[in-house]
């Protein structure tokens, strides 16, 4: 209702704020765009709001330079809505003074399970990776149907192949499978308020409509996509090698990074890089506000290849966390198709291209011999063939043959974890549930420890272990400043961990 300034203090504001009560609300206010006449969200006296850490704070009634204040005008970044602190969020005129910011949102209630997902599990890296093992524990434990309903992709289609790219890996043991699509004629805006929150929701910060879906299917299907400019792929062509070592090469943050001889690169038909493989894309071949056409990729890369580029420069991003850890090589096209579909439905453009699948080497279910005895020896308990069957199907392992001592199983490549018997028993153990198998009070266990334990020799395996996976090891001596180590070591310090006596 009023808005004027400070009396004790040039960048401050002093508010009167009707929020529906019997009485108007004094607010001090710092931000730059407040004003009177505007629609503004307010966290009253006693709120609890928390910051970007999850740490709570609450409102209180204070004075602020001499000046009582009853609350808080809020910024979007305050109330979790955004990013943004240049100023308060101001309203649309029609909003109803004294109304909840959760109506107005319409804000839905929800629930957030955040699971502590070991390295192993590479199947688990997105929601219908998580729905499928709930899927499939449910139907054995409660009698639960174990179906997971996937988006459909049976809309997509190839309206003209107006821009075509072409494609070329030159190192298909680094990248097994590159599938990718050109869009043509879409518009870059935000993404809609659904996509928004889910992204929030997990942490991931909005940026727009095409960027969002990327990794909106990303954590949806557990296939990491990066969209190119199409218009800024020069010649028309992607090639798939790695370049010499210490090019430069500007990634999206703006930092210049040296290149690693070992780094797999997507680069344009100049050969110049344009993303590092798997972990991190460049500023110069991104999606800006000006694109209008794209390239769609949606590849696999070798989970060793990325983990030791992705530690070699510090970028810990979650398309390398997936791809570390074994990503499905069969998924590819099918996470391709679902993201043009959203694209198409949220940005609007046609699909200028058929898809591209280079896949010289196809990955195929790995086959394993399990036997009955071995897995109730190794459980401890007794589960019958039919329940084994079950579970089994329950989690997508397909039976190729079967016997009365035991089974021949092909297992998902989505599963890059399950090599051997002994890891098929721990899929089975995890879904007919630990909880079931009996504990005998007639168990006992001892641990023996060898005298003469090499230390020198267990300090040397895993020195070798690290800088194996591209990890740098440093011996300085604890004495002696680190500053005399920066000509001889010049690693910027912000990608240091430094101890208290250094």
């Amino acid at each position: 209702k009023e808005c004027g300034k400070h009396s004790n203090a040039d960048k401050l504001s002093v508010t009167k704020v009707n929020v529906g009560g019997e009485e108007d609300l004094q607010i001090v206010c710092g931000a730059p765009n407040v004003a009177a006449g505007q629609k503004v969200l307010v966290a009253t006296v006693g709120t609890v709001l928390y910051d970007k850490e999850g740490g709570s704070f609450k409102i209180k009634k204070g004075k602020i330079r001499g000046e009582v204040s009853e609350g808080m005008i809020c910024a979007e970044d305050e109330l979790g809505l955004g990013n943004s602190h240049d100023g308060i969020m101001v309203l649309d005129e029609n909003a109803a003074v004294g109304s909840h910011a959760t109506d107005y949102f319409e804000v839905e209630n929800d629930v957030i399970y955040e699971i502590g997902l070991t390295p192993n599990r590479s199947d688990a890296t997105c929601q219908t990776g998580v729905a499928k093992d709930l899927a499939a524990a449910l139907k054995i434990n409660f009698n639960g149907d174990g179906k997971v309903n996937m988006p459909s992709v049976e809309h997509f289609k190839t309206d003209n192949n107006s821009l075509p790219i072409e494609v070329v890996v030159e190192d298909t043991e680094a990248c097994p499978r590159y599938s990718g699509v050109t869009i043509k004629g879409v518009t870059i805006k935000e993404s809609p308020d659904w996509i928004q929150k889910r992204l929030n929701a997990i942490g991931v910060r909005p940026i727009n409509n095409i960027v969002d879906i990327t990794n909106f299917v990303l954590h949806e299907l557990g296939q990491p996509l990066h969209a190119f400019d199409a218009d800024k792929i020069t010649g028309g062509k992607v090639i798939v090698k790695k370049l010499a070592g210490g090019t430069p090469f500007l990634c999206l943050d703006e930092a210049e990074r040296k290149l690693n001889a070992e780094d797999l690169m997507i680069c344009d038909g100049e050969g110049k890089g344009m993303c590092i493989a798997g972990v991190f894309g460049g500023l110069n071949s991104g999606v800006t506000d000006g694109t209008t056409n794209i390239f769609l990729e949606s590849a696999h890369f070798h989970a060793k290849m990325t983990r030791r580029t992705s530690t070699r420069h510090l970028l810990f991003t979650d398309a390398a966390k997936v791809f570390e850890k074994g990503s499905d090589p069969n998924v590819t096209v099918y996470a391709l198709k679902r993201a043009a579909l959203l694209i198409q439905e949220y940005g609007g453009g046609e699909i200028a291209s058929e898809i591209i699948d280079i896949y010289p080497n196809k990955i195929s279910k790995k086959e394993i011999d399990i036997t009955f005895n071995h897995i109730n020896r190794l459980i401890g308990t007794d589960i019958s063939p039919k329940e084994v069957r079950a579970i089994l199907e329950a989690m997508e392992i397909d039976i190729v043959t079967e016997t009365a001592e035991g089974m021949r199983v092909a297992i998902p490549t989505n599963k890059a974890d399950v090599t051997r018997e002994v890891d098929v028993i721990e899929e089975i153990l995890r879904i007919y549930g630990f909880n079931k198998v009996p504990i005998s009070n007639q168990i006992r266990s001892a641990v023996t420890l060898r005298k003469g334990v090499d230390k020198k020799k267990i300090q040397n395996t895993i020195s070798e272990l690290l800088t194996g996976n591209g990890f740098y090891e440093m011996m300085a001596l604890s004495i002696v400043q680190s500053k005399y180590f920066k000509e001889i070591f010049p690693i910027p310090e912000s990608e240091l961990v430094f101890i208290n006596n250094t």
